[in-house]
Parts: C-alpha cells; structure tokens; sequence
C-alpha cells in the first residue's frame, strides 16, 4: 500500500501544473488581450493630484502580433539553454 502511495505522488509531482490550466497553447485568449486605457484620475477640487511620476506609460501598439508557427513556442514559455560547447584550443 506504501509502494502504491509513494507511487501515486511521484507520478503527481512529474505531471506538475500543466495539468491543472498551467500549461496550454498560444491559441487561448489571455485575461490581458481586451484591456482598454482608461482616463486620467479627476481629483475633487481642493484636493492635491497623487504624484504619478513613477508611472508607467505604455505605447500604443501599431504593428499586428506575429503568427506563430505550429512548432514555434508561446512567448511565455522561455527558450530551452544550451551552454556553448567547448571549442578544443588552435593546435
């Protein structure tokens, strides 16, 4: 019953999040694709504006996003690293 346990939890742990919605394709909708700017803050008269020179400005975007391929990955997942292989020195 032991074997059977620790089986069934080493399973669950190589499965990781994927499983439960952390995984997926570049095809679902993302929560942020339909966001809209909204208007600057209008503060009451007799009141001071907040300080908001530390935030952030985004541009608006002019170009379309780029297709990806089937066999290309989604932006969210990194690229796999590989260090450089060894170059043997000049003889």
């Amino acid at each position: 019953m032991r074997n059977a346990i620790t089986a069934l939890l080493l399973g669950a742990m190589l499965v990781g999040c994927s499983t439960f919605g952390g995984g997926g394709g570049c095809d679902k909708p993302r929560e942020y694709t339909n966001s809209e700017s909204i208007p600057p803050l209008q503060v009451p008269a007799g009141m001071d504006l907040p300080n908001t020179r530390g935030a952030m400005r985004v541009p608006e975007l002019d170009t379309p996003e780029r297709v990806r391929g089937p066999g290309e990955p989604c932006l969210d997942q990194p690229p796999l690293y590989a260090p450089p292989a060894a170059t043997p020195p000049p003889a």
